[in-house]
């Protein structure tokens, strides 16, 4: 084993090629806690939905609101 002082085990090896890493690939963006204030039967049909495919249903949330700013970039809310 080499102690933690030897220069060799902080220098990168000839071997490694980096030329085909792609930059970002785990990146994950920030998440930020929130309240939001939903009705009974959406809360229901994401749970129901979660638990079905073994997922959290905040993941599930998540996804549909992202789906629908994409597909909904400069139409108006339904709301």
């Amino acid at each position: 084993m080499k102690k933690s002082g030897d220069k060799e085990s902080f220098e990168l090896k000839k071997e490694y090629d980096f030329s085909k890493g792609v930059r970002g690939r785990f990146y994950r963006p920030k998440k930020v806690s929130t309240s939001l204030r939903l009705d009974d039967d959406v809360l229901l049909f994401f749970k129901k939905l979660a638990s079905e495919r073994k997922m959290p249903y905040q993941t599930l949330i998540n996804s549909a609101l992202r789906e629908y700013t994409r597909k909904g970039k400069g139409q108006q809310c339904p709301a």
